[in-house]
């Protein structure tokens, strides 16, 4: 397996066709995997937005006032008003906005993004990132996509590469019912596959004012395995969320 990234991708606005940016810089096979990062998707989609038009409801300021207590910094009730309209559920309010989308992403501040937004304040997540990614994969050679984005992980220092949206594979690999090396049959194993293939993508697209936001993976192989597209743990067997749900932040 090899990836490279494409290069000289110019500054996306609301309307550009992606896909077309991507084929005239790339010279696709059909068994590529396009990953996208979800900034260009969403500047293409029109998801920039500023902080007026997020006029600051009574939730919005008794959460900023909480926040601005728990951390000794000001906050804008403005951006908690932003992050609220773009959640279904707020999980921990206090010493950070954890957050479940639209589409079930589980990230602080519901992914949005205040960084590298030329004449906004504000870059929002894709409204449905896997309807995004089958747009693109109809315009492109490849027959997969995937749209990434950075988040961090409980129990780890950081940000990685993770998968907001796909189109043309699975998300999953499922082992379960094959044997080890020792004829042991996997009970358990089910293997994440489009998180693995942005974390990939991410050490070349990189961060900050030079990153490349998209990259081809080239010659990956699924193998004889299963598959299934499920990727955000539902909130029924999701044991982290549930206790989230009863947890209150003491600083």
């Amino acid at each position: 397996m090899e990836l490279f990234a494409v290069p000289d991708v110019p500054e996306v606005g609301p309307g550009d066709d992606v896909a077309a940016i991507v084929r005239e810089r790339a010279d696709l096979r059909e068994d590529d995997i396009v990953c996208v990062a979800s900034t260009v998707v969403s500047k293409a989609e029109g998801r920039q937005a500023d902080l007026s038009a997020f006029p600051a409801g009574p939730r919005a300021r008794e959460i900023a006032a909480t926040l601005e207590a728990a951390t000794g910094e000001e906050k804008d009730p403005r951006f908690a008003q932003a992050v609220l309209e773009e959640s279904v559920e707020l999980l921990t309010e206090s010493p950070f906005l954890l957050t479940e989308t639209r589409f079930g992403h589980v990230g602080v501040n519901a992914g949005i993004d205040r960084s590298n937004v030329p004449g906004h304040d504000l870059l929002l997540l894709p409204k449905r990132p896997s309807e995004s990614a089958e747009r693109i994969r109809d315009g492109v050679a490849a027959d997969r996509v995937v749209v990434t984005d950075t988040c961090g992980r409980p129990f780890r220092h950081g940000q990685r590469g993770v998968a907001i949206g796909w189109a043309g594979m699975c998300a999953s690999r499922d082992w379960r019912g094959e044997a080890d090396r020792e004829g042991r049959e996997l009970g358990v194993t089910v293997e994440n596959v489009v998180d693995e293939l942005a974390a990939a993508a991410n050490l070349l697209a990189g961060e900050g004012a030079g990153g490349t936001p998209v990259v081809v993976v080239r010659d990956f192989e699924w193998g004889d395995h299963g598959g299934s597209d499920e990727h955000f743990r539902d909130a029924e067997t999701d044991f982290v969320r549930q206790a989230l749900r009863g947890w209150e932040y003491d600083g």
